[in-house]
């Protein structure tokens, strides 16, 4: 028994030296997962819109590889950085999670702000009434920050 208590105190005895940085790789993955999930569903297989619809389609779909890319090497960059975090030991589940639904909020509520409305960049659907899915949308992209944060808020005392 106290050889395992042992094993599990030395396994995240650091947490608190990188708790920052077990946020900040959170945020990485969560914008990368989550992009990932909007480009696939709603660019490729819904064919509801490209990452950029103000040109041709073939420029819309370059926009989508790029995105693509964006996403997958965010993600990749989040997977060394939390390979990191292992090696030396300052791994903390509950405060990479906070992380990662602060980071998924963000982007999709940056989406749905500045890209949807502001810049124009796309919207989530064309020829229906856009209402419902911009208000779905933007909701579940503040549930998440909220998540997130009373996640990152529980993390910031020692002892939890």
């Amino acid at each position: 028994m106290t050889k395992m208590y042992e094993e599990q105190n030395h396994k995240h005895e650091n947490r608190f030296q990188y708790k920052q940085r077990n946020m900040w790789t959170g945020i990485l993955f969560g914008l990368g997962v989550v992009a990932f999930i909007d480009e696939v569903i709603f660019h490729q297989l819904l064919h509801w819109h490209h990452f950029y619809d103000k040109s041709t389609a073939a420029i819309g779909l370059v926009s989508d590889g790029l995105f693509h890319a964006f996403s997958f090497f965010a993600t990749i960059g989040s997977a060394f950085l939390l390979a990191d975090l292992h090696r030396k030991h300052g791994f903390w589940l509950k405060r990479w999670l906070g992380g990662i639904f602060l980071g998924a909020g963000i982007f999709q509520l940056y989406d749905g702000i500045i890209q949807h409305k502001f810049m124009k960049l796309h919207q989530i659907r064309y020829h229906v009434d856009i209402l419902p899915y911009d208000v779905v949308w933007n909701i579940l992209a503040a549930l998440l920050i909220v998540i997130g944060v009373v996640l990152l808020l529980q993390t910031n005392q020692k002892g939890r």
